[in-house]
């Protein structure tokens, strides 16, 4: 994890490439529980049976969105701003979904800093370059641009 002193400092990284997270195993139970919450329930997704026997990839496939909604989880394992209060996450430029992932898959997720542009009262608006993998697989998974704002 890096530490940032103050937003200044989280400032001084744009261009440069603040690490990899460890992986985290995106179990069938999550892809369930995202089913569930979204009201997605595309066989691909959540039929186990179906997916053994249809499905190009022989098993049940993570929701796109799942894997980017880790983003959050991601972000905060790779870098702290000490001076910090309180963090949104403010939106995304550009999303593309380049892969699936299969359930039991293990994905991590880089990130660098690519701009960031001071808000008022004391905030920091802050768009990351955020490359999501699976372990041992060389092709990206998905590749977002995300914005998060964050406050002292």
């Amino acid at each position: 994890m890096v530490i940032f002193k103050d937003l200044q400092a989280l400032k001084n990284s744009i261009g440069t490439e603040i690490g990899t997270t460890e992986f985290t195993t995106i179990t069938q139970e999550m892809i369930n529980d995202f089913a569930k919450a979204t009201h997605d329930f595309q066989w691909i997704h959540v039929d186990e049976a179906m997916a053994k026997k249809y499905s190009p990839f022989q098993q049940t496939v993570a929701h796109g969105f799942l894997t980017l909604a880790l983003a959050p989880k991601f972000i905060a394992e790779l870098f702290k701003v000490e001076s910090v209060k309180m963090g949104l996450n403010y939106g995304a430029n550009k999303i593309r979904f380049t892969a699936a992932v299969p359930a039991g898959s293990k994905v991590s997720m880089k990130a660098n800093i690519l701009e960031a542009e001071e808000v008022q009262p004391k905030g920091l608006k802050v768009t990351m370059n955020c490359i999501f993998e699976i372990e041992g697989e060389t092709k990206p998974v998905c590749i977002a641009e995300l914005i998060s704002v964050f406050y002292e």
